[in-house]
């Protein structure tokens, strides 16, 4: 006698043929009857075939109005405050001060209120150049990211007083 014996046969497939008939016929037979009804249905009242389909999924209304976009502040000169920070400064006694200045600009608001797509311009006025005012511009753009070139300004002397404040804010485009 062997000392093991040999391997059993493996089982047979099953062949997945038929079932792959099977659902297939179904399909087309209840196509074929679902189509027989609605015939049936449009010949009985004398209208057009018409389907009725029923879902458990909530009903979905078309919105008759459009969504409306979202609103944002209106910015103006009084929506901000501005500092002047000074980046330096050479004085030369009696003849005066050459300062370099750059803006300082605080929101009113919550910067959240602000049009993130636009980009504003920020006019101000800077007092005390031994010449007369200076005009310059800044833009903040993304709602906090501000834009601007320093400042170069001649006093006439040391103690003169610098300030500045917004005159105008216009919305790039505008």
């Amino acid at each position: 006698m062997p000392d093991h014996l040999p391997p059993a046969p493996p089982a047979p497939k099953k062949s997945r043929t038929n079932l792959v008939i099977i659902a297939s016929a179904a399909a087309v037979i209840a196509a074929i009857i679902g189509t027989g009804i609605v015939v049936v249905q449009s010949k009985d009242d004398g209208s057009k075939p018409t389907a009725v389909a029923k879902s458990s999924a909530p009903a979905v209304e078309a919105a008759s109005e459009p969504t409306p976009s979202p609103s944002y502040d209106e910015v103006t000169p009084d929506s901000f405050t501005i500092e002047l920070k000074t980046k330096s400064r050479h004085c030369f006694g009696s003849a005066g001060c050459n300062l370099t200045l750059e803006p300082h600009l605080t929101y009113l608001g919550d910067s959240a209120s602000i049009d993130p797509s636009a980009v504003y311009e920020i006019t101000y006025e800077i007092h005390g150049d031994e010449s007369g005012p200076v005009i310059e511009t800044a833009e903040l753009s993304d709602q906090t990211s501000l834009n601007y070139t320093p400042t170069l300004l001649q006093t006439a002397s040391a103690g003169t007083k610098v300030s500045a404040e917004i005159t105008d804010v216009a919305v790039q485009g505008d």
